[in-house]
């Protein structure tokens, strides 16, 4: 919203010195954001005149058109200048900058020769004097405005100071001089006066402007019309109207327009002006009928939607309501009956249409933000008055006002909860004070007030809004920056604990945090080949998900986490591990809806507990995928595949970091290979599966095959206690290998757990170092390597007892497995 300083002391009380720099602190005092602040008498130095057109030569044989032309700037002499525009003719009254002037952006102005003559100046437009954005002519000043040789910095606005405001949607009052000059009276104290008591109503006999029907009352509340006849199609806008819609941005189009664009920054009430002899029978305010069209003013063909609210004659639509008019019924140069309308649309519906057909425009920029209902025969009196006056027209003493408007909702409020809200003691006459500044209606009863807002403050519903009004025009300066004194921590948990530790532990084993969206759909769960009846199908699924085709929040981190290795191997990474740790969400069945809380207050207790029981389960789990090579391959020899073993790999890192111990057997699991799948456990829980994942998967997601993954619930995972802390003997260790042999179906796993167990105290690590299958071994026959490490605590063990414990080891597995040495 774009305003000049002396548009605003037209309805407010402003301080005589009142400059630019006050002007802004004035503004942020009460909550209006300043954009941008011009002094447009600073922007345009040395001589700036008002020029009349002598005469005007075409230039031929050139590229472009260019204009030889006499201007009489108050001189003995014309001066000659070229202008490339032509929407100007001679007799015309211009800008001109003469030889000496600087122009927005540091443009000197000098007399040159150009287009083999001396041009003396330039006959500027709007952009570059910097009053408007209109670039496609220069600027034409209305014939009576001026004389040659007057200075024209303050015709064309140049002696203004103009404001640009952003102006919040809660705040839609504001898109207007009416609206801005109140909150200028309540920042500093002068006297307001209000635009629209100032206009004398139209005093119909009874009889209507123009027949209308509104069909549907929610979506128009409000229609006012009057009829202006007789107007002189020829009569131009007056300049100081033209000058001030330049200054807000909009470009002069024709009087009736330019008149109701002018009430429109004036008093925020958006008007559509029709030529009467174009429409044929009632308007009728309604919904659009599916497949019903209409050519906007901007050319534009636009196949209609049900919901849109459109006003209709006897022909059909002839304007999208509240947003733009359509072209058979437009004022045009011959334009000569003119009927006035202001309406008050539904803000919501505006929005929609907007939106649905990219059509955004001043009123419907207003209107969705929320429009004063009751000032729209104000503006229509307005309006008419300013056309019968510079138009020449008559206006009828018919009057249309189609009326359903709902009064606001009063709202209720105790006189202390501005001082709870901010901590700052106000007086309950400080508070009345305030409430009626800004037009409401108090009644009050002890400390409870029955507040009415006022018709132009729609953000007005909740007693929130009312203190917020109190402190904001009390002055936010007054309320203290006080920081609150932060209770003594207990550091982390030991969840928190242990879930920073794994994900320390995966990185340093190479694999890379992926953070990804928690969402998921019904395709990723049949790519994965998830059973019907499998828990993780029971997604929660959201109201308005960001995607249509993953409504759902997650069960499992595999599905965005295979997503996630899927983009990085299309963007030319052949070798990826990458480890998710978050949550996952688990329902037990439908989530009831628990009403919303009230804002007065902060929830109960009983109220936190009401909205935690309706939540799902929210475990925390830990996910790993990797495909390619586990070990690169290089001048030392070929590379390694990852294969399902360094998805348990990675499990065991999980299981380490965590403190707890891992028991890993074959399983079979959706979405792994059921030959390369591996149930992870704690005890006699599963707590997790790895291994490789099934080949009709990696089809179905487009991964490589052999991809592998991993996924723990680490909340299924027991917090360990106190940790001590083993003897670190400084004895040397005493290795031996040891080859058992099995049967081909018997788990390395479970072998190497009974070797653990046979060997004793002083058995420091197992680990398994080779597996071998070969006819000498016997069909069914495998055989597994393990490298046992031996040491004392308090003395260097001999040859002797390091076999009689590796003897011990053996003994067990042959027992349990029926293994043999291997060689024996």
């Amino acid at each position: 919203m774009r305003v000049s300083l002396s548009w605003l002391r037209e309805h407010v009380d402003l301080p005589a010195d009142l400059d630019g720099d006050g002007l802004e602190k004035a503004l942020v005092k009460v909550g209006l954001e300043v954009e941008e602040l011009t002094d447009a008498a600073a922007s345009v130095t040395g001589p700036l005149v008002v020029g009349r057109v002598e005469s005007i030569e075409e230039l031929t044989g050139l590229k472009k058109p260019i204009r030889f032309c006499l201007v009489d700037v108050g001189n003995e002499q014309p001066q000659g200048i070229i202008c490339g525009a032509r929407n100007f003719a001679e007799g015309d009254l211009v800008v001109v900058a003469l030889p000496g002037a600087v122009l927005p952006g540091g443009f000197a102005i000098s007399a040159r020769k150009t287009y083999g003559h001396v041009s003396n100046g330039m006959i500027c437009s709007g952009q570059e004097l910097g009053v408007s954005d209109d670039h496609d002519g220069i600027i034409v000043l209305a014939a009576d405005s001026a004389k040659p040789g007057d200075e024209a910095r303050p015709i064309v606005g140049l002696d203004d100071v103009v404001v640009e405001i952003n102006i919040t949607p809660d705040r839609g009052y504001c898109f207007s001089v009416r609206g801005i000059a109140r909150e200028l009276s309540h920042s500093l104290g002068g006297a307001y006066r209000d635009p629209v008591a100032a206009v004398v109503p139209l005093e119909g006999d009874g009889s209507e402007a123009y027949p209308i029907e509104v069909l549907d009352s929610v979506a128009c509340d409000r229609f006012t019309a009057v009829a202006v006849r007789g107007v002189d199609p020829a009569a131009p806008t007056p300049q100081w109207i033209r000058t001030r819609l330049a200054t807000a941005g909009i470009r002069s189009i024709s009087l009736p327009v330019d008149i109701t664009n002018y009430v429109m920054i004036e008093m925020g009430q958006p008007m559509h002006a029709w030529d009467l002899g174009r429409l044929t029978g009632p308007l009728v305010v309604r919904r659009a009928r599916a497949g019903e069209k209409l050519t906007t003013l901007d050319g534009v063909n636009r196949v209609l939607d049900p919901e849109d609210i459109v006003i209709a004659d006897s022909t059909g639509v002839v304007s999208l309501a509240a947003v733009m008019g359509g072209t058979t019924t437009e004022v045009s140069p011959g334009t000569v009956d003119v009927l006035l309308e202001a309406a008050h649309w539904d803000p919501r519906s505006v929005a929609r249409t907007i939106r649905r057909h990219k059509l955004p425009s001043e009123a419907g920029k207003r209107y969705e933000r929320g429009v004063d209902p009751q000032i729209t025969a104000a503006a229509c009196a307005r309006a008419a008055a300013l056309l019968a006056e510079h138009g020449g027209g008559t206006i009828s003493t018919g009057v249309t006002d189609v009326y359903a408007v709902v009064p606001p909702q009063p709202v209720t409020m105790t006189v202390q909860r501005p001082s709870q809200l901010a901590g700052v003691d106000y007086s309950p006459e400080r508070v009345l004070e305030i409430l009626a500044m800004i037009g409401t209606q108090v009644v009050a009863d002890g400390d409870l007030l029955t507040v009415t807002p006022p018709t132009w403050r729609h953000d007005l519903n909740d007693p929130a809004d009312l203190a917020e009004e109190v402190l904001r025009l009390d002055g936010y300066d007054r309320i203290p920056s006080v920081l609150p004194i932060a209770p003594p921590g207990r550091g982390l948990t030991a969840t928190q604990r242990r879930r920073r530790t794994v994900g320390r532990a995966l990185a340093d084993a190479g694999y890379v945090e992926s953070l990804c969206w928690p969402f998921v759909g019904e395709a990723a769960l049949d790519a994965m080949r998830i059973p019907a009846d499998d828990e993780r199908r029971n997604a929660l699924l959201l109201r308005n998900p960001l995607s249509d085709e993953e409504p759902g929040l997650r069960t499992t981190l595999l599905p965005p986490l295979l997503a996630a290795l899927r983009r990085n191997l299309g963007r030319g990474l052949r070798d990826v591990a990458l480890f998710e740790i978050g949550t996952v969400f688990r329902p037990d069945g439908p989530l009831a809806v628990f009403p919303a809380p009230g804002v007065d207050g902060p929830p109960s207790a009983e109220e936190f507990a009401a909205v935690e029981a309706l939540l799902p389960r929210q475990p925390w789990h830990v996910a790993t995928v990797i495909a390619g090579e586990a070990d690169p391959a290089g001048w030392w020899g070929g590379g390694r595949a990852a294969d399902w073993a360094d998805a348990v790999e990675s499990a065991k890192v999980v299981a380490a970091a965590a403190g707890v111990e891992l028991t890993v057997r074959a399983a079979a699991e959706a979405p792994w290979h059921p030959g390369r799948c591996a149930a992870l456990l704690v005890g006699d829980t599963v707590v997790g599966h790895a291994g490789e994942l099934h080949p009709a998967v990696c089809a179905d997601l487009d991964l490589p095959r052999r991809t592998v993954a991993m996924e723990i619930d680490l909340d299924a995972l027991p917090i360990p206690g106190v940790w001590i802390a083993p003897r670190l003997s400084t004895f040397p260790t005493a290795l031996i290998d040891v080859a058992v042999v099995v049967g081909a179906d018997t788990a390395a796993g479970e072998v190497e757990a009974a070797l653990a167990e046979g060997a004793g105290p002083m058995l420091e690590s197992v680990r398994l170092f080779d597996v071998y299958s070969g006819a000498q071994l016997g069909e069914g026959r495998k055989s597994l390597a393990y490298k046992l490490t031996f040491r004392a605590p308090d003395r260097t063990l001999t040859g002797e007892e390091a076999l009689a414990a590796r003897d011990a080891a053996v003994a067990v597995a042959a027992e349990r497995f029926g293994a043999v040495l291997r060689g024996a």
